[in-house]
């Protein structure tokens, strides 16, 4: 018979006496409407019309849904039915035919019940019925796989699903049998079987279940399944990129139930080879385009307390590249502030800005090494905790540091010691002190002459505070170069990488160094030249720089073997000053604190940080477990540690015993 004689046969139905109970009809498909008797009132979900649709439109409908006659307010017939039973595959059907696969009027085969209440059978139909065991569909789709050679694809299409999820189940499906069973048993939730599916090794999959205990959390399990694996958001995958890995033939174990598709590499030696390939590479880059004596690479950030430094700095420039300079970028900004309130750039704006920028380039940077620095200096290129590379320029080595030693005591004339600024810091000039006075007189007089010093300085607050500038960044900038101040004022510059690794890589140790080397950029090369620039800045620079060099120079870590109460109690009186919020610079994790904890403080942290109740969750947890659960729970709390909590500072109104010294007691004068 024809579809469309089907269709003849399916109208004349239609218009015939009123079927019997339990007959079979092909009606019309827009001749089919929703029952109100319905017991579902909660409307099917997109999705499972979707997977209807999928499902009918590749083997038909395989249930006939149950209909009841239409009847008008006098009783008779309408033409059209009702259906009680099957209306999210007449759902399905409808969606076929407003895409156009099937026509309005497709014939649908359906069973009529004449007899039973429509809305009892609707509910009874709902309820009477256990869905499939989600263990038997995982099964189910991978024997569709394994039997009909059906891929991903072509499985979802057959059931209205996407590709991503048949592979989750085909993953699911292929599990150790003792992992099914103990899904099926109840023994093994549905998260812990995904993570012990993350890897298709079925061998590791029993080993780690016959670890495992019935209450192991499934974060815990995926750790036990990808020990000694690498997780692509590691700085060093970061780096390198997962293409560029397994181009090398390195494997890589995807995560299929997680949302980022997340995943592990497995072969870590040639991860680690490939970073420090790729560092090598770019150092030596580095080292011949700008001219490096030397390069090196590091992992992790050095501990550059270790080497002296020379900085950038400004590059002279003609008048005609000065004003040409100035020109471009007066016009690149006028041409961003006029087009500031467009939504687009217009099309010669946007080419007009990018010769302008390409212009600008051709000029060069503003600040640059000396080739002088560059030949005695070098760079350090690591990488960072953001997975990309650092470059620290103008770092000098100790044996390339040049310093002229004083001059012999016979190599100056008429038999005077050799003096003078290449005579070495702790020098005085030859004509200040005569052969025929002696040294007990030279240190009478120098005596008094300090003492007029003394008087002298504490009169002139500039001169005071020069000084002082004078003498830090001597010592933060020119380490190496001896004593060039008359200030005893001592400044130790204590590196921290080694008592704790990353932390110049942080976001305060970065900011630090970024003020550093703007300061460096813009202070001279030798350090007798400095007095004549720190002199010469504003009262209100010179206090930056003091600031800059005030910083580098604090200690506040408490080492057992280093005794300073005092210093320490400071410390804490100069954090609650400074309003020091340790949020932004510091967060709690398994690395950084919960695996370096007792399980005491892991609870402790979680009860403080969130609840009580939620601490008592994962008390029966291993440490390891405990502190990954720990780092979850607190992330992005602002959890402190103790140590790390820095006190609030009083309020108006309190004694004021303490309270700190305000400018209103200086002033300096502007220049």
């Amino acid at each position: 018979m024809t579809a469309q004689s089907i269709e003849t046969v399916a109208i004349e139905a239609t218009e015939a006496t009123t079927p019997q109970h339990g007959a079979e009809l092909i009606v019309p498909l827009n001749r089919l409407k929703a029952s109100p008797k319905n017991a579902r009132k909660t409307p099917h979900s997109p999705a499972t019309i979707e997977a209807f649709a999928a499902s009918i439109k590749v083997k038909g409908v395989l249930q006939p849904p149950v209909v009841e006659v239409e009847r008008d307010g006098e009783g008779a017939p309408t033409g059209n039915y009702l259906v009680s039973i099957g209306e999210g595959r007449r759902q399905g059907l409808r969606l076929l035919a407003k895409r156009k696969a099937i026509k309005r009027t497709h014939p649908v085969r359906v069973i009529v019940d004449a007899e039973n209440d429509a809305h009892e059978i609707s509910l009874d139909e709902n309820m009477t019925r256990e869905a499939m065991h989600p263990a038997d569909q995982f099964e189910a789709f991978q024997r569709l796989a394994v039997e009909k050679s059906y891929g991903p694809e072509e499985i979802g299409a057959r059931f209205g699903v996407s590709a991503h999820v048949v592979r989750q189940r085909l993953r699911l499906g292929s599990a150790a049998p003792e992992l099914m069973a103990a899904y099926r048993a109840g023994t093994l939730a549905l998260d812990q079987l995904t993570a012990f599916c993350v890897s298709e090794d079925q061998d590791r999959q029993r080993q780690v279940l016959e670890q495992i205990g019935p209450h192991t959390p499934a974060y815990a399990i995926r750790r036990a399944m990808t020990e000694a694996k690498v997780r692509v958001d590691d700085r060093r995958v970061r780096f390198v990129g997962v293409e560029a890995y397994e181009a090398e033939g390195g494997g890589v174990l995807r995560d299929l139930f997680t949302e980022d598709g997340g995943g592990w590499l497995e072969d870590v030696v040639l991860l680690d080879r490939l970073v420090s390939d790729k560092l090598t590479g770019l150092a030596e880059e580095a080292r011949e385009r700008e001219g490096w004596k030397w390069a090196e690479v590091s992992i992790d950030y050095p501990d550059v307390s270790a080497f002296g430094r020379v900085y950038p700095v400004a590059v002279e420039r003609s008048e005609a590249d000065a004003a040409e300079i100035t020109v471009l970028s007066e016009e690149y900004d006028r041409l961003v502030s006029e087009t500031d309130a467009a939504e687009m750039l217009p099309p010669e704006v946007d080419a007009r800005l990018e010769e302008i920028d390409k212009a600008l380039q051709a000029f060069g940077p503003d600040f640059d090494y000396v080739a002088e620095a560059k030949a005695k200096a070098g760079v350090v290129v690591m990488l960072g905790h953001d997975g990309l590379a650092r470059f620290e320029r103008g770092l000098v080595r100790v044996e390339d540091v040049v310093v002229e030693p004083p001059l012999e005591d016979g190599a100056a004339e008429d038999g005077e010691t050799g003096t003078g600024p290449d005579a070495g810091g702790d020098a005085v000039e030859a004509e200040d002190v005569g052969p025929s006075l002696s040294d007990r007189l030279v240190i009478d007089l120098t005596a008094h002459k300090t003492m007029g010093l003394r008087d002298a300085v504490q009169a002139d607050m500039g001169a005071a505070l020069a000084t002082v500038v004078h003498a830090l960044a001597l010592q933060v900038f020119y380490p190496t170069y001896g004593v060039w101040t008359p200030l005893q004022l001592r400044l130790t510059v204590t590196g921290l990488e080694r008592l704790a690794p990353g932390v110049g890589g942080g976001p305060a140790g970065r900011r630090v160094s970024d003020r550093c080397e703007a300061w460096g950029a813009r202070l001279p090369e030798r350090a007798e030249d400095l007095w004549g620039v720190v002199e010469g800045l504003p009262p209100s620079e010179q206090l930056d720089l003091m600031a800059c060099c005030a910083g580098v120079g604090l200690y506040a870590v408490r080492d057992p073997h280093d005794r300073r109460p005092g210093a320490l109690a400071q410390a804490e009186t100069l954090a609650t000053a400074v309003e020091l919020d340790m949020t932004g610079t510091w967060t709690a994790t398994a690395a950084s604190y919960f695996t370096r904890v007792s399980k005491a403080r892991v609870l402790e942290a979680v009860t403080e940080a969130v609840n009580a109740e939620e601490a008592t969750r994962i008390t029966g947890l291993k440490k390891g477990d405990m502190a990954e659960a720990a780092e979850r729970l607190v992330e992005a709390k602002g959890w402190l540690p103790a140590v790390l909590r820095v006190e609030p500072p009083e309020t108006e109104g309190g004694d004021g015993a303490d309270a700190p010294v305000t400018e209103d007691g200086y002033s300096f004068a502007a220049e």
